[in-house]
């Protein structure tokens, strides 16, 4: 039963973390996020990333993307669906072509180059919704076109990798060659069901939840819905937030949203969301810095400006003003799981060597250490 006393270690000193973090005045995530960089490899050494703390990350971002979906107001994700398609696009074009020439500066390979453009395209906003929740944006027009981009950024950044990893004939972690063009009808596929699970299943998860002698039986419904869609994501090649995500959405509809989102919202923030969090900075370690420095400070900073810049100014072009650009673009920052996971998976394809693998851990946590900031800045300039 070790893995309980990494537990209590890891909500004990989140809560002091997130309790202190928010009476000083930034995001609680920002604390919960060093939680991990202090108990984990790069300092205390007293946590590390096993399995136990995998799945239970894994089952945290689910449910904190589950959440967002639940609170997410429909109308507003269609009606923001051109600006966060154009946020999207600009925000992984300007990056990739910015990023790219610091990996050849840097001494990189051209593959591994393009590589490195293609791990910082993406985005995760798990982390920027947790803050825009907190900060209550999250049901606003930026939350909304922020929630969408991602979508679509997280659609592009795995198109991104297929087409990466098929150049040098693998599929990521395995030894099965699985044709580019299935795996893009498998997703057009999955979206398109979206509408059916909508329309149809959640509505009849929903009655059968509530015909159920159990006192959470409509949660337990959601539940097998939002692991089931997640599930499916993952096993086609896309994030598994984005199929918790639209389940969130898909339950929003129905008449038990709100007795769900009050079940499992205590669940997800008392044990599995914090998990997540100090996840995140378990993958930090100093072991070699000095010699990688200089690089990851760059590629830190230039991350941070090509997302901002570049999904800010696709807001602008689509209407928005520059403070609400400026909170839009403060969204996509974060890299998070979405990033550490492309990374992971051309770590294991080859397509990054070992020399610069811990650079680029490191400024992707860095990035994502930022974003909070970054978002708490932009809020204050914002009168929704």
């Amino acid at each position: 039963m070790e893995f309980l006393g990494t537990l209590v270690i890891i909500l004990i000193i989140t809560s002091l973390f997130g309790h202190l973090a928010s009476r000083v005045g930034i995001p609680a995530v920002i604390g919960q996020l060093f939680v991990g960089i202090i108990l984990g490899p790069a300092l205390l050494n007293w946590v590390h990333a096993n399995d136990f703390i995998h799945i239970f990350s894994e089952i945290g971002v689910i449910i904190l993307m589950f959440i967002a979906g639940l609170e997410s107001d429909l109308t507003l994700l269609k009606k923001y669906l051109r600006p966060s398609i154009i946020v999207a696009l600009l925000g992984v074009l300007i990056p990739m072509v910015l990023i790219y020439p610091v990996g050849i500066v840097f001494g990189l390979t051209q593959f591994e180059s393009l590589f490195l453009s293609v791990i910082f395209a993406a985005t995760s906003v798990s982390i920027s919704v947790a803050v825009m929740k907190e900060l209550n944006l999250l049901d606003s027009k930026s939350g909304s076109t922020v929630l969408g981009a991602a979508v679509v950024d997280d659609v592009l950044a795995v198109v991104l990798l297929s087409i990466m990893v098929s150049l040098i004939g693998t599929k990521a972690g395995t030894d099965t060659q699985i044709p580019l063009a299935l795996t893009f009808l498998e997703q057009l596929i999955y979206f398109a069901a979206i509408y059916f699970v909508m329309r149809f299943i959640a509505p009849l998860l929903a009655k059968l939840g509530t015909k159920l002698l159990n006192p959470v039986g409509p949660t337990i419904m959601a539940m097998i819905l939002c692991f089931g869609m997640a599930y499916i994501a993952d096993l086609i090649g896309l994030s598994a937030v984005i199929g918790a995500f639209f389940a969130g959405i898909a339950i929003a509809q129905t008449h038990v949203a709100h007795e769900v989102d009050q079940s499992i919202e205590p669940i997800g923030y008392a044990i599995f969301i914090p998990v997540f969090f100090v996840s995140i900075g378990l993958n930090m370690s100093l072991a070699g810095i000095e010699h990688d420095l200089l690089l990851i400070i760059v590629l830190t900073i230039v991350a941070t400006l090509t997302k901002l810049l570049g999904a800010g100014s696709g807001a602008k072009w689509a209407g928005f003003s520059s403070n609400e650009a400026y909170l839009v673009g403060a969204g996509m920052v974060s890299r998070g799981e979405m990033a550490l996971i492309i990374a992971q998976i051309g770590y294991q394809s080859k397509l990054i060597s070992d020399d610069y693998y811990s650079a680029i851990i490191t400024a992707i946590i860095l990035t994502t250490l930022l974003a909070p900031l970054l978002l708490k800045h932009a809020a204050r300039h914002i009168n929704y």
